[in-house]
């Protein structure tokens, strides 16, 4: 390994200091008006956030959730020029299949703590040994403990390529990948990129698999009646989303700059936000604790918080939009292909859209579960996950 292939011990400890001054800005937050009634219509109701906010003031502990992400063996390196943080959490088990698993926005590493004991040792969580995963969890360029990065173009091809060198500098010739959301357009990326390493991509999203535009008759007719039911509620769905839930991603994709003073320098403008996304995109009712940890919510706020990369990691949005294969269809992908789909993730997925571009070999329904899968789910998802590479496995040994 060369000088600049190096890979180093890291290990997350935050200055008192930083700590002080986010209690010192919560403590002098300037709250704006609110219409009465308007619930979550206009976005995050303020008795919500101001309940949410004195928690974390008085009551969420960071350095338990700090200490609970140190379990985890962490690292940075640096690749193409960027700082790449990433934990890597290797199986009891000798054989485990190595797996690369990516968040999204604005998600963080935080939305695996669950789920990385239930795929590395499933042994000793009543499953089958042979299930087992060595887990590489990067943080994205830009985001978080990776960021914020320092020059332009940091869109999902290029991420791509730079965690298949870091998978390289790991030494795993064969892996899997795993992601949802930006997580997802990466872990794609890489097994079209790099079919030789991939064994298999699994997904609980693919981007562009959702009805765009309203089905014709023609194109209804040539459905199955299961799919033609799924193609007018995806459409339904997606016209909804167009309609309310669009603000995020037109300002991530033309002005990161102008959103990120105000999240800088805001932890409540940072905390509504990302909580507003939470309560939007989970399974939940009136709140997002009824799908996620509080404390888990809260943790990964912080990790945008504490590292001032909440412009950094809307970044990735400007930078796809401004890419110059925006707006074509995706590259085919030769990669075995597995969805796992949750009904409140924000598109209704059509396998007859996702088999134009993707070798699709699994696709499972849930009745429960969203966008954040791997908080909300997490016994589910690390199922459907096994499943798929115990299905690769098998195949490839011939039974």
């Amino acid at each position: 390994m060369t000088t600049t292939d190096a890979i180093r011990p890291f290990r997350l400890d935050i200055p008192q200091d930083d700590l002080d001054d986010l209690a010192w800005r919560l403590d002098r937050t300037r709250w704006p008006d609110e219409l009465p009634g308007a619930g979550w219509a206009y976005g995050v109701p303020r008795d919500y956030l101001r309940e949410l906010v004195r928690y974390w003031r008085h009551e969420y502990d960071w350095r338990a959730a700090e200490a609970l992400l140190n379990r985890w063996p962490q690292f940075t390196t640096t690749i193409d020029g960027a700082n790449i943080h990433f934990a890597h959490i290797r199986s009891p088990e000798p054989d485990a299949t190595p797996l690369i698993i990516t968040h999204g926005w604005p998600g963080s590493i935080v939305e695996f703590t669950e789920i990385a004991g239930l795929l590395t040792d499933p042994r000793a969580h009543g499953g089958d040994p042979s299930d087992a995963f060595h887990l590489v969890v990067p943080s994205i360029p830009g985001f978080g403990l990776s960021g914020p990065t320092r020059e332009r173009g940091w869109e999902p091809l290029r991420i791509a390529a730079a965690f298949g060198e870091l998978m390289r500098r790991l030494g795993y010739r064969r892996y899997g990948a795993q992601g949802g959301d930006w997580g997802a357009a990466i872990s794609r990326e890489l097994g079209r990129t790099h079919p030789e390493q991939i064994i298999g991509v699994h997904l609980n999203l693919i981007p562009g698999t959702a009805a765009s535009a309203e089905p014709t008759p023609e194109e209804l007719a040539a459905l199955d009646p299961a799919e033609r039911a799924r193609a007018l509620a995806s459409w339904a769905r997606t016209q909804e989303w167009e309609r309310e839930r669009t603000g995020y991603a037109v300002l991530q994709c033309t002005r990161p700059q102008t959103l990120a003073y105000g999240l800088t320098d805001s932890p409540v403008g940072q905390l509504a936000w990302i909580v507003e996304k939470f309560k939007e995109w989970t399974d939940s009712g009136e709140r997002p604790e009824e799908a996620v940890d509080r404390d888990r919510l809260l943790t990964n706020v912080m990790l945008y918080w504490l590292t001032g990369t909440a412009g950094s990691s809307a970044r990735i949005y400007y930078e796809r939009a401004h890419a110059d294969y925006w707006g074509r269809p995706p590259e085919p992908s030769t990669a075995p292909t597995a969805l796992a789909v949750f009904p409140e993730e924000n598109f209704i997925a059509l396998r007859h859209l996702a088999e134009r571009a993707n070798t699709i070999v699994r696709w499972t329904e849930y009745d429960r579960g969203g966008h954040f899968a791997a908080m909300e789910e997490p016994d589910l998802l690390a199922e459907d996950i096994r499943a798929f590479f115990r299905e690769l496995r098998d195949s490839s040994d011939g039974r």
